[in-house]
Formats: structure tokens, sequence, C-alpha cells
């Protein structure tokens, strides 16, 4: 039988078989001695060990369209992350580092602002003018007031999403107004396995309708950035595509160099350039490391 991933925890994995029940698998032995991790959202084939138990082996993982490194995901369209706009204050700097690993990982990224009825229109639109011009779309919503909502629930239609971002930021809200199903889908899995709901991070995969899905992963308070050469990270910051070439220098880095555009003409946001600055720095600091551990 067919079935999809919707959930991995401690070595089980819990498959969306094709008769819309749900089958408790283990990976076949020689998952591990070929080196295959299977993934939520991954299509598999499995077998049937127990059909009143539901309980299944998987037996092959069907070819990806995508394989998420972080978060460890397959198989999806779009990524929507979410920052509370206050309360907490937006953490610009992991967000950016959120942009930059999608734009790495090829992920369209819709941004949604969260409690949109704690701010005013000035600061909505503050924050707009500088995240418009780097993701695909830039939505506001409020989870108390009811705002916004239709708007996020049609830029999930028809698609596989991501949906990421820190905790604290209404992402559970959100998700329990898309799908209500979700905290009980949840519960169910989470006693099958004899575990407290709330004592095991992991993504896991909503089929919410209309041939649309949603992956909803753990909270993050920190993000470590892809392993890239330095002078690519530029390539990742979508603002500054319309530069390339206009510098005095080829290959500009946007750093040091006299004529640089990007510098000169001041139009990208100064958080924004700060946290490529400051990005741009920890990845030189990275391959002096790896450099030094080479040479011994």
């Amino acid at each position: 039988m067919k079935g999809k991933i919707i959930k991995g925890i401690a070595g089980f994995y819990y498959v969306w078989g094709e008769d819309d029940r749900l089958y408790e698998c283990k990976a076949k032995g020689s998952f591990r001695k070929e080196g295959i991790k299977p993934l939520v959202g991954d299509n598999v084939s499995i077998r049937i060990l127990d059909e009143d138990r539901l309980l299944g082996s998987m037996e092959e993982i069907l070819p990806r369209k995508n394989e998420l490194i972080r978060p460890a995901v397959a198989n999806a369209d779009q990524a929507m992350v979410i920052f509370a706009m206050t309360e907490p204050e937006p953490n610009l700097n992991l967000l950016d580092r959120f942009l930059v690993m999608m734009e790495w990982q090829g992920v369209e990224t819709i941004i949604c602002f969260s409690k949109q009825d704690m701010v005013n229109r000035e600061e909505e639109e503050r924050l707009a003018a500088v995240y418009e011009k780097c993701a695909n779309r830039v939505l506001m919503f409020s989870n108390r007031e009811q705002t916004g909502i239709e708007e996020v629930k049609e830029c999930l239609r028809g698609k596989t999403t991501v949906l990421a971002g820190p905790s604290g930021v209404g992402k559970s809200s959100l998700v329990n107004q898309i799908y209500p199903q979700a905290a009980s889908e949840t519960g169910a899995v989470s006693e099958k396995i004899g575990r407290g709901r709330h004592t095991t991070r992991h993504s896991e995969l909503f089929a919410i309708g209309d041939q649309s899905f949603l992956f909803d992963t753990p909270g993050f308070s920190s993000l470590k950035l892809p392993e890239v050469p330095k002078e690519e990270l530029r390539r990742y910051f979508t603002e500054f595509l319309p530069y390339e070439g206009k510098c005095r220098y080829l290959g500009c880095s946007h750093i040091h160099e006299p004529g640089c555009a990007i510098k000169e003409k001041g139009e990208i946001c100064q958080s924004r350039y700060d946290n490529y600055v400051q990005m741009y720095e920890e990845l030189a600091e990275q391959e002096k490391r790896k450099n030094w551990r080479n040479k011994k």
C-alpha cells in the first residue's frame, strides 16, 4: 500500500495510507544499513503486518520532489514563516536567517506577521516595505481579532506548506484555526506510543483539504546558517540581485569595497544590510576555523 509519512517519533513512522487510516510502521532494516533516513512528507510503500492494530513495515521511499535540511521535511512546495509584530518584538536577524535558508534550499517563502491588532498601521507598512522585496508575499493577521486568517488559508490552498517560526508568536493558534483537528490528531499519536503530547519536539503533517498539506514544525530560537562560501551569501539576499554587476569591482562582497552600488545608493533596508554583514562575518569565521582544522 502507498501512503505518506505524517510524523516520525523514536524510530516509529506514522503513515497515512491510501485507505485513509493511520499506520504505525518501522522502517525495514536495510534503510539503516544504506543510510536512508525517512522524512515527514515522504511518499512511501508499506506492507501491512496487522490490519486490526494498524501496524505495518515501511518498505520503500518513493522519489522525492525535494528534501529540506532545516527543517527536515520532504516534498514541500513553499514555506510560511510566522513572526509576531510585538510581544515578543520580532527578531529580524532570525527571520533573515530563515529566509537565507529557504533561498538556499530553493523554496519560496511567505512571511506572516501575527498580532496585527497590537500595532498601528505605520508599523505594518514599515515591515511590509522591508520584506516585500525579499519574499513571495507578506501577510498580516490577528488570531484574537480573526483578521487576515482567510488570506492565510488562501495561500495554503493546493500546496504543501512548511509552517515555521519561533515560539510564542501564535503559530499553534493559527494551526488550530486552519485545522481544528490538529490537537486531537497529535494527541492520538502521542497516546498510541505512550507519551505525553508535549514531550517530543517534532515535525508533523496535516492534510487540511483541497489537496493542501501543512507541515507544522517545532519552534526555533536560533538557526545555523547553511555551509556556503561567504562569497555566495549575497545571492540569498534577493533584493541585492538588481545590483549585480553595478559595483566597481566584479564579485563585490558589499562589505569593504569602495564603489559598492548597494552601499552608495542606500536603498537596502539598514537592518537587512546589517544582518547580511553579520552573517558574512560568521561564514568567514567558519571558513577560517575549517581551514585551520584541515592544516592540523
